[in-house]
């Protein structure tokens, strides 16, 4: 499965210059390609949103949050997408391709694995995080 070159320098820009809060990804034509981008004022919520209903989907998303002790902190998180109502050949393509297309993404903190929204609720991220 090959990756497409932009997939590579968004998340770079992602990382590095915090100008995008998510990417998600599909696979088109046996390559990973950029799906949507959400800008930097973009809410968790607009986040879940951006992800289909009955399509698989990688998305790495630029979670903020403040520790116990009052910290800003940011980490980078993996979210694997793949809903039960996706087609049982788009769930295995996805799986199967999956640790290679992260391994392109250099800086990934936390990998999240969803079949349905409540596996990657705002609770859960936030429980992962820290």
């Amino acid at each position: 499965m090959a990756v497409h070159d932009d997939c590579k320098l968004k998340f770079q820009e992602l990382k590095a210059r915090r100008i995008y809060r998510f990417i998600t990804f599909k696979i088109e034509q046996q390559q990973v390609v950029v799906d949507k981008i959400g800008g930097p004022t973009e809410s968790y919520e607009d986040f879940q949103a951006s992800l289909p209903s009955d399509e698989c989907r990688y998305a790495v998303y630029d979670f903020d949050f403040t520790t116990d002790e009052n910290c800003q902190k940011s980490k980078i998180f993996f979210v694997a997408w793949a809903p039960d109502t996706s087609k049982v050949r788009m769930k295995m393509v996805y799986a199967s391709s999956k640790d290679r297309f992260k391994r392109e993404l250099d800086g990934i903190q936390v990998e999240l694995q969803a079949t349905d929204p409540s596996e990657m609720s705002l609770d859960t991220v936030k429980a992962r995080a820290l």
